[in-house]
This record gives structure tokens, C-alpha cells and sequence, in this order.
């Protein structure tokens, strides 16, 4: 690992301590207009997210309804009840959003996906930047609200579905996470500009529990407005 990526993963509870856990959990209190424009306005507003740490695989509930919730993992998502029983469900999810912008609305089913991917993602890095076929290099440093924060240049495999293939994060002198770039490429390639704060930590793992995502321009600037999505994120569990 690069000397910021080791000194990024020590930071949030060091590898060791994640390979001891398998499965982390939390409650989510979503807001932003991302999900209007999408057709699903309020459907996410408080649910728990399940994910596993070690395989992408990760759960909404409720999704919906009270007796359902979401399945995804990169080669299909379902929707399921809560006793496992299917409703419907899409193999290869990431082929629907062909030809989709910022602005094209979502079946449930592709909603499933997108917070699938966003919430693993967003669970489980940096430790997941260890894992093999990772690329990871350091850029020139960032300056922002008066601090200067060191960045990482992080190239995704292919087996992993997330945002974009390649993506950009930034680290504060503590060595956590203060914003995350990406371009989501199943929204026609819009970038965003996601915000991370106020750090929790649950069994040894130091774990954001504020999010904030809005626009960013193609010259790497984030736009004040408006706000695309907000996630805040408490009862955090790991086992």
C-alpha cells in the first residue's frame, strides 16, 4: 500500500480490527432532491442499511413497504419480503441505466441498485482499497475551508460495482476522509462532490455518520446548490 493509503487505513481502525468483523449495520435518514427528480421521493427517508464488509453484497429495509426489503450484489438486485420470499428482480442491473441522465427517473428495482452500490461504497472504504486489483495513487494536495488535504487517486476493479472507475478522495491532517469525487456513470456521468463528517467510532472502526453530496463542476469545483443528497447515519453496528 502507498504511505497515504496506509496511513489512511490505520487512521479509520486499521486493517487488522476490520478483518476481524464481518457485517456492519446503521440507520439512515436520507434527504436531498435526488430523489424526487428520480421518482422516489421519502421511499428511503429512514431505513437501516445492512452491508457485508469482506463481498459486495448490501440490504435496505424498509424498501417501500414495512415487510420488504432491498438485495443487491453487482450481478443482480431484488426486491424481497422480510421472510426472503422474491418480488421481483434484475440480473445485470447495471445495463438498464443505458442511455440515463441526472435527470431520467428510476424503477425500484434500479433505486435498489443505486443505493446498493452508494452505501457499500460508502461503508466500507477505505479498507476496501486493499483489496486486490485496487489502484491507488497520491495526487497534489487540496486546498479547502482553510485546510490543506492530501488526496488519493483510487482506480476501481472491475468486479466491484460503485459510482465510477475512477475516483478521487480527500483526507484532513487526522488521516479521515473530509470529501469523495466521483462521476456516477449510471446518471450519464454527473459529478458529485461528497462531503464526510462528523466521525463516530463502533467497535475500534471510525465511521462517518454525516453526509452531503452536491453537482461538481468538470474543473473539480463543488457547487453550494443544490444539494443532491443527504445522509445521516446513526445506531451503527459491527459484528
Amino acid at each position: 500500500m502507498s504511505d497515504l493509503l496506509d496511513t489512511v487505513i490505520e487512521a479509520h481502525g486499521g486493517l487488522e480490527r476490520w478483518k476481524q468483523l464481518d457485517r456492519v449495520s446503521a440507520r439512515l435518514h436520507q434527504g436531498g432532491v435526488l430523489w424526487g427528480v428520480k421518482g422516489q421521493e421519502g421511499v428511503l427517508a429512514d431505513v437501516y442499511a445492512r452491508a457485508s464488509l469482506h463481498e459486495e453484497r448490501e440490504s435496505h429495509h424498509p424498501f417501500g413497504a414495512p415487510d420488504r426489503r432491498s438485495s443487491f450484489t453487482p450481478g443482480r438486485v431484488a426486491i424481497e419480503t422480510t421472510d426472503g420470499n422474491v418480488v421481483e428482480a434484475l440480473e445485470q442491473p447495471r445495463a438498464s441505466f443505458a442511455g440515463h441522465t441526472l435527470e431520467t427517473p428510476w424503477t425500484r428495482l434500479q433505486l435498489a441498485y443505486f443505493v446498493g452500490t452508494a452505501m457499500w461504497t460508502y461503508l466500507t472504504q477505505p479498507f476496501t482499497f486493499a483489496l486486490p486489483g485496487f489502484q491507488t495513487t497520491e495526487l497534489d494536495p487540496w486546498q479547502e475551508n482553510g485546510e490543506e488535504w492530501r488526496r488519493l487517486h483510487v482506480t476501481y476493479p472491475s468486479y466491484l460495482a460503485t459510482h465510477s472507475t475512477e475516483q478521487t478522495l480527500y483526507f484532513g491532517a487526522d488521516g479521515l476522509i473530509r470529501r469523495h469525487d466521483y462521476d456516477v456513470e449510471i446518471q450519464g456521468g454527473s459529478g458529485g462532490a461528497h462531503y464526510i463528517s462528523d466521525y463516530t467510532e463502533a467497535e475500534g472502526i471510525k465511521v462517518p455518520t454525516k453526509h452531503r453530496i452536491f453537482p461538481r463542476t468538470p474543473e473539480g469545483q463543488a457547487l453550494e446548490e443544490p444539494l443532491l443528497i443527504s445522509i445521516d447515519l446513526s445506531e451503527i453496528a459491527f459484528t
